[in-house]
């Protein structure tokens, strides 16, 4: 039992039904598709709505944060109350490619702090070399309890502030990289309740398969390298992460229905 919990079904090579059946063959129970602008948002809800394992996040990121008009994130709001719908983002900053002007990422950012809170959604951040502007905008804005650090990539200080604020940290393929030790010595250090898994496919596949176009099959991969890290073996890890990612995404059973889309 695997959860996949930042996946793009709308971008991978193959149709989204093939990617989830290849991943429910690997074990993976649940997976959460994410969208980075207002087409693909509404398609992550579109698959969502259509595959039972599947749940979707709903956001503008950063490299996109230009387009979070008045009247897309009116939409974003209106996509935000879907049943299928378990969280905000990827938001956040990225200073890495700096796509969109710093001071419109972080506008965009706490308008969808705001979003996550008013919908009671899980918040899903984007960070790129800007930790200490995330967290002064996260403690500024006071971020919803479920808040999750996706594809962590901070250091053992970050790995602190998230545990004293339970903020959860999401791994992806990147931690079983070989050039990445400060990453796998942060993520022994992340308490276990607060881990969570993730491919952030069709990007960062782990290794052996680093170099190629990623998929929510390999997520046992990044279970495996956390387990190691923790002492625990692959399949205990799946479970936990797997419990830690339905606390973190508050997911239920709600109703399958198109009606948020039109």
């Amino acid at each position: 039992m695997y959860t996949d919990t930042h996946c793009h079904l709308d971008s991978l090579d193959a149709p989204p039904a093939d990617a989830v059946a290849d991943a429910q063959r690997a074990g993976v129970t649940t997976l959460i598709t994410v969208g980075t602008d207002l087409a693909s948002s509404a398609e992550s809800v579109s698959i969502a709505t259509a595959f039972a394992p599947v749940w979707a996040v709903v956001g503008i990121h950063p490299h996109n944060a230009i387009e979070a008009t008045e009247a897309v994130l009116q939409r974003l709001s209106s996509l935000a109350g879907h049943p299928r719908v378990v969280g905000i983002g990827e938001t956040g900053l990225d200073y890495f490619r700096d796509h969109s002007p710093r001071v419109r990422q972080e506008e965009a950012f706490r308008e969808q702090i705001r979003l996550a809170k008013d919908h009671d959604k899980a918040l899903v951040i984007h960070c790129r070399d800007a930790h200490v502007d995330v967290v002064r905008v996260l403690e500024d804005e006071r971020p919803p309890a479920r808040t999750i650090f996706h594809c962590f990539s901070g250091d053992n200080e970050l790995v602190k502030r998230c545990t004293e604020n339970g903020w959860y940290m999401s791994f992806a393929g990147n931690v079983t990289f070989r050039n990445a030790p400060e990453l796998r010595e942060a993520a022994a250090e992340a308490p276990i309740e607060l881990l969570l898994t993730e491919t952030d496919s069709p990007y960062l596949s782990p290794h052996p398969h680093r170099g190629t176009p990623n998929e929510p099959a390999r997520v046992p991969l990044i279970a495996e390298e956390l387990a190691d890290l923790h002492g625990l073996s692959s399949w205990e890890m799946g479970r936990l992460t797997t419990e830690n990612a339905h606390r973190a995404f508050a997911m239920d059973t709600g109703p399958v229905d198109g009606s948020h889309l039109t």
